[in-house]
């Protein structure tokens, strides 16, 4: 008779009895399965309630793929694939502590010491040998169990851990996985943010391996492919404090831009952060990109739909599998033994209690009869994975069923070269397979052991729908497909709300970048004279243009001159118009009544002289106001000083002579040198060549030429920036032109005060005197006038006419002080322009001198008691 052994070896943690360990399912080969069959228990409590969807529909699934690859001929034929089942309760540590029971086989154990009680070594039976594990849901708990199966080389492939880690074969190289990591996930949700437009997002994470991972890949990314910006990053606790959500929504709206918020997180966190986002109010300003963690679910949005309205989630590809509903409906307590948790399940399906020991249900609670069905008596919806956990069940078959094929051909059963099965050996057939799945799409690894990228993308959609729910938009394999007419975003709105840091600039508007955040900047207009170069700096326009009026270019700037039309030209044309003929009347009347007495005694020739001066000041109106040519110009320089010059130089020559003839009588009675009719025009004109030869010298130097001159009327507003079309006379040249006749101006000026007590009916000197007074008062107000609208936008208009305008004033005074009485006198008292009695030259002077001196006497005494007539009679 065997003794038995005197000690027991359990190398699984003790657990409360209510809580079944795993389910074995005896086979010739075994395969491992990590499924969440229960939540995370509250504190100090491993498990906490049945997971129905999550843990039990996956968890049948294997069992039904178990049964449908048992039962095909093709597949392992003459092999029965059996399992051991655990329940990771939704946490890594307690997973780890399961999964010891995958490689207790492969540990080595010294049982040397361990004897029964009649001292014979004891008789352990041989533990069961896994050669792979389907597993396990969540990412951590599959980085927390890879970590362990690596060193025993036994291969993985889970069917839902996505985070982008697992990726890193070095370190996982015996893990594989029937879906995509999220670093696709995160490409297809990047493709998303750039295909509605957004370039300001933030991101939200629950904390833990699968939100921080795929939050990191989605930032990676976006980083690679550029013109994404990220406004926060903010990471969910894995233990939130009363109104941590609250603060995270606050921290959100302190970049109130980036409506955009990509979020990998949980559904308990997803379900919270729409809660904090509706009791701030903020029903619709949130435009939320969910990961497949989210994906389709109804839970996560419960009683918060209009927070989530318009909200854009990913999934991967997957289908409902027919046949699986088939066989999880027709499940019942009698028929499915074999799951340990099912009659949990059962209670917590049918909302009904079986009585089973230790158990305790609150009162009212209904029993089960055991004649329930599901999908009748409940509601049921396949879970999204069940596919995938089929998938990788049957990918383990597939690579046992190659690896079978080539180290035991023709054998019936598993060959001494598969016992037992060399776990890295098998990890090169599981990379190699390829088989179309169970929902029809091919089933692949690369060499990382990950499966390519198919998403579905969904929206979540209420207005303009019978039916709340998600609606499937387009979808992502390597490159996104997006249905854009599809879409509609919070109260029904179809245009793709914006979540960008800063609107385009207007046109003609710079862009001043924030540091540090390229997606972010300031838009600046360009002012002044600028125009936009590119989108990031102004630049001046060329001196002869100015912007557009949309500041995207330049344009040449309107050139102007004065026109005859001008308010500022209609005046001075009117008075030179006037002078002319007024000058043109003098001149015919001298010359129709030329050797009367007082055209000759005016000094016939200097007149003619001083006319022409006269008639040359109103002409040179007409030459200021014609449009600028290189003729124009010249003739400008010519006569712009030349009247004035003519004129003054008569007028000087005349009280000259006056002056010389009684100074020199008050000494001898010899007459003074170069009093007569010729020498008077000899003087007159040698001072006229002086300003003739500094004309002639001015046009040697610098021949006569027009420019555009574009500094001149260039205001603040481009608007009204114009070029002038001028001669290129500068205002000091023009006043050096000037200057001559001014110093001939005051020098007659000194000479007709000096003559100023000359009888009045002996000569002009008075009239003359009285020309130059006011055409210095004329002059004098024309210098502050002219030099004081320097600044004008107008100046040219205005310099020009009240240049013209003080000419011809001058003019007029000379023409109406000199000719004009005796033009009266000759027209209307032709009796008085009668010749009188000649005097000798010392008769003249002596009567001069004598008048002088009454003059002086009578000015001596009070109040004018003795005056002389003058000698009129002569």
């Amino acid at each position: 008779m065997m003794s038995h052994c005197c000690c027991h070896f359990n190398p699984q943690p003790a657990i409360p009895p209510s809580q079944p360990q795993s389910i074995k399912i005896e086979g010739d080969i075994t395969l491992g399965g990590l499924f969440p069959i229960h939540s995370r228990g509250p504190a100090g409590v491993p498990c906490g309630e049945v997971k129905k969807e999550k843990g039990i529909h996956r968890l049948e699934a294997m069992l039904y793929a178990l049964d449908q690859i048992n039962s095909d001929p093709d597949l392992l034929p003459n092999i029965t694939l059996g399992a051991r089942i655990l329940d990771t309760c939704s946490r890594d540590t307690y997973a780890l502590e399961q999964s010891l029971t995958f490689v207790q086989a492969l540990i080595q154990k010294d049982n040397s010491d361990v004897r029964c009680s009649n001292g014979e070594p004891p008789i352990i039976p041989k533990p069961e040998r896994v050669v792979g594990v389907i597993g396990a849901s969540s990412s951590s708990v599959s980085i927390m169990v890879a970590n362990v199966l690596r060193l025993f080389a036994i291969p993985q492939i889970s069917y839902a851990s996505t985070a982008p880690e697992l990726s890193d074969n070095s370190r996982y190289e015996f893990f594989s996985r029937v879906v995509p990591p999220d670093s696709y996930q995160a490409q297809a949700m990047v493709d998303i943010v750039k295909a509605m437009g957004w370039n300001y997002v933030s991101t939200l994470a629950s904390e833990g391996n699968y939100g921080e991972s795929g939050v990191d890949a989605f930032l990676q990314i976006s980083r690679e492919a550029g013109g994404l910006c990220i406004a926060q990053s903010i990471k969910i606790p894995r233990e939130p404090r009363p109104g941590e959500f609250e603060k995270i929504i606050k921290r959100l709206m302190e970049t109130s831009n980036a409506r955009g918020v990509i979020i990998f997180a949980n559904e308990d966190d997803i379900k919270r952060v729409l809660q904090a986002a509706k009791k701030a109010n903020l029903t619709g300003h949130f435009l939320f990109v969910g990961s497949d963690s989210w994906g389709a679910k109804i839970a996560p949005i419960q009683d918060q739909e209009e927070v989530a309205e318009g909200a854009v989630t990913i999934l991967p590809k997957r289908a409902s599998i027919d046949a699986f509903d088939q066989y999880f409906m027709s499940r019942s307590l009698e028929n499915n033994r074999r799951n340990i948790w099912f009659a949990e399940f059962w209670e917590d399906d049918f909302k009904c209690k079986l009585t089973r020991p230790g158990i305790k249900y609150e009162q009212g609670r209904r029993k089960c009869t055991g004649e329930e069905r599901i999908s009748r008596d409940s509601q049921y919806e396949q879970e999204g994975k069940v596919q995938f956990v089929i998938d990788a069940v049957y990918a383990m078959a597939h690579a046992l069923h190659s690896m079978h094929m080539d180290l035991c051909p023709g054998s019936m059963g598993v060959c001494e070269k598969m016992d037992p099965v060399e776990g890295r050996m098998l990890l090169q057939y599981i990379r190699s397979v390829n088989f179309n799945g169970s929902a029809g799409t091919g089933v692949m690894f690369n060499e990382n052991g990950d499966a390519p990228g198919r998403y579905d993308i969904f929206q979540y959609q209420m207005s303009n729908v019978s039916i709340p729910g998600y609606k499937n938009i387009g979808q992502w394999t390597n490159h996104l497909r997006l249905n854009p007419e599809d879409m509609q975003w919070s109260g029904g709105d179809r245009s793709i709300p914006d979540s960008v840091c800063s609107f385009p600039c207007e046109p003609g508007e710079r862009k001043k970048m924030v540091k540090g955040v390229p997606c972010c900047w300031h838009c600046e207009l360009c002012d002044g004279y600028q125009y936009l170069l590119d989108e990031f700096s102004c630049d001046m326009c060329p001196f002869d243009m100015r912007p557009l009026k949309n500041r995207t270019g330049c344009r040449p700037t309107p050139i102007i001159k004065l026109e005859w039309s001008s308010p500022w030209a209609i005046i001075p044309v009117f008075l030179a118009i006037l002078g002319i003929l007024a000058t043109t009347g003098v001149i015919v009347t001298f010359v129709r009544f030329n050797d009367t007495p007082i055209v000759r005694a005016s000094g016939r020739e200097l007149s003619y002289v001083l006319l022409t001066g006269i008639f040359l000041i109103y002409f040179i109106t007409f030459l200021m106001i014609a449009e600028p040519s290189i003729a124009v110009c010249a003739f400008r320089r010519l006569f712009l000083g030349l009247g004035m010059c003519i004129s003054n130089s008569a007028m000087l020559t005349k009280t000259n002579r006056i002056y010389r003839i009684f100074e020199q009588g008050k000494k001898s009675v010899t007459p003074p040198k170069f009093i007569s009719p010729t020498s008077q025009l000899i003087i007159t004109f040698i001072l006229i060549s002086a300003q003739l030869l500094g004309v002639f010298i001015w046009f040697g130097v610098i021949p006569p030429h027009t420019i555009i001159d574009y500094e001149e009327q260039k205001p603040p507003n481009p608007e009204f920036a114009r070029g002038i079309l001028k001669c290129d006379m500068s205002d000091l040249s023009l006043m050096l032109c000037l200057s001559y006749s001014l110093v001939l101006m005051i020098t007659c000026t000194v000479y007709a005060i000096k003559s100023r007590g000359v009888p009045e009916t002996f000569n002009e000197a008075k009239p003359i005197g009285f020309t130059m007074y006011t055409t210095c008062i004329i002059w004098l107000a024309f210098v502050p006038i002219f030099f004081g609208t320097a600044q004008s936008t107008e100046k040219m208009f205005i310099q020009t006419t009240t240049l013209t305008v003080s000419m011809s004033l001058s003019a007029t005074v000379s023409l109406g002080m000199l000719y004009i009485p005796k033009v009266y006198v000759i027209i209307f008292h032709p009796e008085q322009n009668v010749q009188k009695r000649k005097r000798s030259f010392k008769a003249v002077v002596q009567a001069a001198t004598v008048s002088t001196r009454l003059s002086q006497k009578s000015n001596d005494k009070q109040n004018g008691e003795s005056k002389m007539e003058p000698d009129r009679s002569q």
